[in-house]
Parts: structure tokens; sequence; C-alpha cells
């Protein structure tokens, strides 16, 4: 008999939360080993697609247009008024606010650490960063641009022209050079090293005792580590956690499996202290309210994941969990805002 991909999928994940717990054993108790090291340490280059290699050029031209307002319809919305980088790379609303100030769905996703992941929005609907950056420029519902419309209006703004040449010579200025390039900057928005990054280091001192605790709870009672797994803490698995009110099919949508209905990505827990509200239909506010949802096992049981249940923490371990997932949190990353091409 096969097994079916989506099984397969989560059988997977499963058997590396478990190799993870194993081999990490108690880190509080028995200090940190090499094998935990190695699975909580960032990789030592963020992957890069074949065809665009990064480059100072493409990183350059990439932001410029990240933040630039001219990528949207309304000539107001670019990917920073989303994605600002004083609020984690995200926006601090329950859910994204797009064209006409229309209120959208689902919250918006940080982009930090996007460089390190499978798949792309909370539905995993895209595979790449390149086929990702031009999505919410043409929708509707986001910043509702004509792609042929922008491609017009950059050709005539001769600074962007040349930034272009640079970057991509003679491929010139198209949807596929826009994506490539914001890719190529999103893949520079990366997590700086955390308190927990520099207690995995040898720091006894960087994570207080509370934080240690709730690591051990995180890979163990807490159960965790069953989906926040590795250096960027996902499995990049779409998981139904059982919120209530929300309608939404998530991954279903893209592939009709009955186990993806309402299943959404596991997001990253890097910088999570900055990235309020959580979720992805921003329903909590609070990272204490998150680890609640999951000690009570969910609120809804239909399609729930079967990683989901009852945990039996105490209020102390709650505290503990959530002291450890504040300690995933770096200093922010300086970042200057670029001066855009005009047109004269």
């Amino acid at each position: 008999m096969r097994m079916s991909t989506n099984i397969r999928e989560r059988l997977i994940f499963s058997i590396a939360g478990l190799m993870l717990v194993v081999f990490c054993g108690s880190a509080f108790a028995a200090g940190v080993s090499k094998e935990m090291r190695a699975a909580f340490t960032r990789p030592a280059k963020a992957p890069e697609p074949a065809d665009n290699k990064s480059t100072p050029a493409r990183v350059a031209l990439g932001k410029a247009l990240f933040f630039d307002p001219r990528l949207s319809g309304s000539n107001f919305i670019s990917c920073g008024t989303c994605h600002n980088p004083a609020l984690g790379w995200s926006d601090g609303q329950k859910t994204a606010i797009g064209h006409g100030m229309q209120v959208l769905g689902r919250a918006t996703p940080t982009v930090l650490n996007t460089a390190y992941q499978r798949f792309q929005f909370w539905d995993g609907r895209a595979r790449t960063l390149e086929e990702q950056a031009v999505g919410p420029i043409q929708a509707a519902g986001e910043m509702n641009q004509n792609m042929d419309e922008l491609v017009a209006e950059l050709k005539a703004i001769p600074g962007y022209v040349s930034m272009f040449d640079k970057a991509y010579g003679k491929e010139g200025i198209s949807e596929k050079t826009i994506g490539k390039a914001i890719a190529a900057f999103e893949r520079t928005v990366v997590s700086s090293e955390a308190p927990f990054d520099r207690w995995l280091k040898g720091d006894k001192k960087a994570m207080n005792q509370s934080a240690q605790r709730g690591f051990d709870l995180f890979r163990g009672k807490a159960n965790c580590v069953s989906c926040h797994q590795g250096f960027n803490f996902t499995d990049d698995g779409f998981h139904n956690l059982g919120l209530k009110g929300s309608e939404d099919e998530g991954r279903f949508a893209i592939k009709a499996i009955k186990s993806m209905k309402g299943a959404f990505k596991t997001p990253t827990l890097r910088d999570v202290a900055l990235t309020a509200p959580y979720m992805h239909n921003g329903t909590y506010a609070t990272l204490e309210e998150v680890v609640e949802h999951y000690n009570r096992g969910g609120d809804v049981t239909e399609n729930l994941d079967p990683n989901m249940r009852k945990l039996g923490l105490t209020k102390q371990e709650v505290k503990d969990v959530v002291e450890f997932m504040r300690a995933l949190t770096g200093k922010p990353v300086s970042i200057t805002v670029p001066h855009l091409p005009t047109v004269n």
C-alpha cells in the first residue's frame, strides 16, 4: 500500500522531532551537547537559487523595490508597509490591511528568515521567495498592481533602468527580475544572535533559569519541538491547531487533503517577541495566550493535528516556556530606508 504524500511528510516531521528530543536530552540538567548545538545552529549560508545568486547590486535593487510604494496600484503601499522592520518585519495588526484599507483575513507573516523556508505564505502556495515576492504586488486585495503597467513605470525611471542593468544585465526589467531582486533583498533579512544562541555557545548566563527550564519543557512536556524544530524553529509543515472562529481552509485550498483543512504553516519562532499578534488570524495578543492554547490542546477538534493534546503545564511551566520563547529574540538589526530613484 502506498503511503500518501501528506502522511509521509508528517511521519518525517514527527520522527525528526522525536530525534531532537532523544539526542538533546535534558539541556538544563546536563549542559549543551554537540548534537544539540548542531541541531539549533544557523546554517553557514542561506539557500539561494542558481539563477539568482546574491550580489550587492541585486540586494540594493531589491531593497529599493521593497520600500517603494510605486509598486502598488495606489502608489501608497510598499512591501515595507506591511513588513515593517520596526515591527519585527510584520505590521502589528491582527490581520493585514490592503488596497483601499481593506481588512484582510490573515495576519501578515514576518519576512524574517524566509530565506530558510521551504514554503511561503501561510498556506504554502509559493515554493520560492521569487514567486512570493510578486504575488502580493498583483493581488487585488493587497497591492493591486497590474504587472505590465508596473514594468512600464519602472522602465520610465532612469535610476531603476540603471539598477536593473547592473543587477540583471540583459534580463532587463520584467516580472521575473522584479521578483528576483526583492527575493535577493529578503534573503538578507535574517535574525541576529539571540540569548538562546549565546547560551548554546556556552554562555551560561545568557538565559536565565526560567528560560532554561522552558527549553527543557519546549523539547519535552510541552512538545513544542514536534513542530518548531531546528535553527529556525519550524518544521515547514502545515497543522490545524484547533482555533476558534476560523473558517479559513488554509492549506486545503492548495492541497485538497482532509487533514489539511484549516491547516497553516508553522511560523518561525525567531524574534517571536516582536511579531504579535499571533496565529494566522492574529487571534492571540500575547505569547502567554498562545502557550495556554496549546496547553488545553486547542479548542476545536475537527481535523485537529495529532500533535495537539492537553499538556498539563502548570502556571509556572507556562511562564517558563514563554520565557524561553522570548530568549529567541535578538537585537533588531538596524536598517536604513533607501533613497528611491526618481523620474527626473
